[in-house]
């Protein structure tokens, strides 16, 4: 496997890692192991007061540290994280954009039933309709310039996601600019920010010309704190596009990938598929569509959409930390400044937690209290703490309706001659384990006037 979060397991794979893969696992601190411990005592894994360290390739698209996810541990931090939770990604804020997820979901919809029939690369299909959610949330409408700010995120993605060792070995800092991976993050990060900066620019020359009836987006949101002058940081433009790249980066990737596997499984699990098409089918069914109003009801649902998380965990390797003090923990001892890996998908498959980890099976969270949402140490697909990802609500809502929808308009099959125990289920891993190979669909559009008759 040349998977970084498999590499890293605690436990040997079948097939022996090259020599210089296992003596990388020995040096390399990693939270996975440790974990019962920090469960038992409901502390954080090791490094309890964490910040990420100063890694050479986040820099760069960071804005030099000044976004969200890898802002230093300290007051400007505590800002940030304030205005993430308070302003962009509040419970309120997330509801206002429900418009928003509807249109664009009954766009999708449309697509497929354009595609009826045929072959469909669902994979594609999700990537889009998060990518065209996130984009309005953030900037309110369609650009010019997004068909190629998109593109450009989703390299900048593969780039930083991957598993860069200048990232863990501060010896190594040089390898970036030696191999050309910070003169390539440059670059993109460079025409990402021409493209920003005028969205931002248009932004504020239409302030004075909005009416009071259309819903703020993120952008303006940021704006209006950099106007107000009452931070004790104030907001720059570089900080302002820093908190666009950690949205476009850590929420549309992981939103599709979740519903990309949660698919995959249930097609992979035919009786899986059949009851959560049954459960949407009963509770919209005389609605004649999807929106958000029930989505509260699909308890199954909700089930598959956990388990997908578990099994196939998004960003399977969390934002790397760094210890601020020395600690021990399970009879180890983290020095101060080390940088610790925690690995969230060895984690949900650590069978000491969960039977029969290598299963796909919703059903292990019926009467179950565990959850995603950071008390849970055994299930960290979010993280857990001060640096877990405020934008889970947001996120999960943009998984939950558009994969409601098409359950409820489509019955779906693979191509012909495929049968679902053959359907690969490999990883690929970049910002985010992603399928290797996209799922290929055929969706047969389901009448529900005609059953609703029989």
């Amino acid at each position: 496997s040349t998977l970084p979060h498999t590499l890293l397991h605690p436990h040997p794979p079948p097939t022996p890692p090259p020599p210089r893969i296992k003596h990388l696992r020995r040096r390399i601190p990693t939270a996975s192991s440790r974990t019962d411990k920090a469960a038992h005592n409901r502390q954080p894994p090791p490094a309890r007061r964490q910040l990420p360290p100063a890694l050479p390739t986040p820099r760069i698209i960071s804005y030099d540290f000044s976004g969200i996810g890898f802002a230093p541990h300290g007051a400007y931090w505590r800002q940030m994280r304030k205005i993430s939770v308070q302003e962009l990604f509040s419970a309120r804020r997330v509801g206002s954009f429900r418009s928003v997820r509807e249109e664009e979901s009954a766009n999708a919809v449309d697509r497929i039933h354009a595609a009826a029939g045929r072959v469909l690369n669902f994979s594609k299909l999700a990537c889009s309709v998060t990518n065209g959610i996130v984009a309005r949330v953030t900037f309110g409408k369609k650009y010019s310039g997004q068909e190629e700010f998109i593109p450009l995120i989703e390299e900048i993605t593969k780039v930083v996601g991957g598993f860069n060792v200048a990232d863990l070995f501060p010896a190594l800092k040089f390898l970036p600019a030696a191999t050309g991976m910070r003169r390539n993050l440059l670059k993109l990060r460079n025409e990402a920010s021409r493209l920003l900066e005028a969205i931002i620019d248009d932004h504020r020359s239409c302030r004075g010309s909005r009416t009071g009836d259309e819903v703020d987006d993120l952008v303006d949101v940021l704006l209006k704190l950099q106007a107000n002058g009452e931070l004790d940081f104030p907001l720059t433009d570089d900080n302002i596009k820093a908190v666009i790249m950690d949205i476009f980066t850590a929420g549309s990737d992981t939103s599709s990938t979740t519903m990309n596997w949660a698919m995959s499984e249930m097609i992979k699990n035919p009786r899986t598929l059949r009851e959560a098409q049954a459960e949407v089918r009963r509770v919209f069914g005389p609605k004649g569509d999807v929106d958000e109003s029930l989505l509260h009801e699909l308890h199954y649902l909700k089930l598959v959409t956990k388990e997908a998380l578990r099994l196939h965990t998004p960003a399977p390797l969390l934002v790397p930390r760094e210890s601020m003090e020395d600690c021990e923990i399970g009879g180890f001892h983290v020095k101060a400044k080390s940088n610790v890996i925690v690995n969230a998908w060895a984690i949900s498959r650590d069978p000491k937690y969960w039977n029969d980890p290598e299963e796909f099976r919703p059903e292990r969270f019926i009467d179950s209290s565990v959850d995603f949402k950071g008390s849970n140490f055994e299930f960290l697909p979010f993280g857990a703490g001060r640096r877990m990802c405020p934008g889970l609500v947001m996120g999960m809502a943009n998984v939950d309706l558009p994969l409601a929808k098409f359950l409820y308009h489509f019955d779906w099959k693979l191509a012909a001659g495929m049968k679902y125990e053959d359907l690969d289920m490999d990883e690929s891993f970049g910002g985010t384990s992603t399928r290797k190979n996209n799922l290929m669909l055929i969706p047969i559009p389901y009448h529900h006037d005609n059953h609703a008759l029989k």
